[in-house]
């Protein structure tokens, strides 16, 4: 399987175009998009139809600039998944994921982002190769170093350091595009705008 994962398009209908021009391009089989899909709510039509009309499998969860009611239009009106608080199988990978952030006005609390993410990874917890989607950063990272502005979330941290899984895909901090690091035997990666392509 490949996969491409994306995230903070914030309305950026020639962003996505790009994106799934990339994915096409690269043969990608699946494109995880980490949040922020649009920009505070504003109309998100032109983003998730690019993936789609080049036939890509969309999973996606909402970050902070995405209302719940947003993301649960986006789920209705295209053929795509919100994994927030969900999980998904392809053969032997398991998907799961948890929107939003630990700030903002609708922000979760820690241990809300915590318990999603295991209530979550219980339904994929056998599968020999597991991959967490979030919006937020974990805490105590470098991530989280390079801004003043952003706290990472210690319940995305907790979560990984007690279900480890292979991959862990994070973005909403830009600065911190492109770094890739360790926790435990988890390769957490910040996605980015210019996404990420993995093979599994």
């Amino acid at each position: 399987m490949r996969i491409l994962s994306i995230s903070d398009l914030h309305g950026d209908r020639s962003l996505a175009e790009r994106l799934a021009k990339r994915a096409e391009e690269e043969h990608v089989d699946l494109v995880l998009i980490c949040g922020d899909l649009t920009y505070f709510d504003q109309e998100p039509k032109g983003i998730i139809g690019p993936f789609l009309e080049r036939k890509k499998k969309v999973l996606f969860v909402p970050g902070n600039h995405d209302s719940f009611a947003t993301a649960e239009v986006l789920a209705k009106v295209y053929p795509i998944r919100n994994l927030h608080g969900y999980s998904v199988k392809y053969d032997d990978v398991g998907i799961f994921g948890c929107g939003k952030a630990n700030i903002g006005a609708e922000r979760l609390a820690e241990a809300e982002i915590h318990a999603t993410l295991k209530r979550a990874h219980q339904y994929v917890s056998a599968q020999q190769k597991r991959i967490m989607v979030t919006h937020v950063h974990p805490s105590g990272t470098v991530m989280e170093r390079m801004t003043r502005f952003f706290p990472g979330s210690a319940g995305v941290r907790k979560a990984i350091e007690e279900l480890q899984p292979d991959i862990a895909f994070c973005s909403h901090v830009h600065e911190a595009e492109g770094i890739e690091e360790r926790i435990g035997k988890t390769r957490v990666i910040n996605v980015g705008r210019r996404g990420f392509v993995l093979d599994l």
